[in-house]
């Protein structure tokens, strides 16, 4: 299964895809910094973004490219390990 995370801190990336691995997510991290995210999603299973970190552009742009797709999104505002690691729980 693969994913993508749109949002969250740079300095945690590593975390996050740790922490996808042991649910068995492959997870694609975008933290904010990079442009045009839409293009490098690709297809994933399922998108989740944190709020809190993206910017109202980027977040239009995932959104509109997650509804064409039909990609499922999961919205948090907290960009924590355990927040996706209990998003993760719940979903996969």
């Amino acid at each position: 299964m693969c994913g993508a995370l749109i949002g969250g801190m740079d300095r945690l990336k590593r975390e996050y895809i740790d922490t996808a691995k042991r649910h068995g997510v492959e997870l694609k991290v975008f933290t904010g910094k990079e442009n045009k995210i839409h293009g490098k999603l690709g297809n994933p299973n399922f998108l989740i973004m944190f709020t809190n970190k993206v910017s109202h552009e980027a977040r239009r742009s995932v959104m509109s490219h997650a509804k064409s797709q039909r990609i499922p999104v999961y919205m948090m505002h907290s960009c924590g390990v355990s927040s996706l690691d209990n998003c993760l729980k719940e979903q996969v």
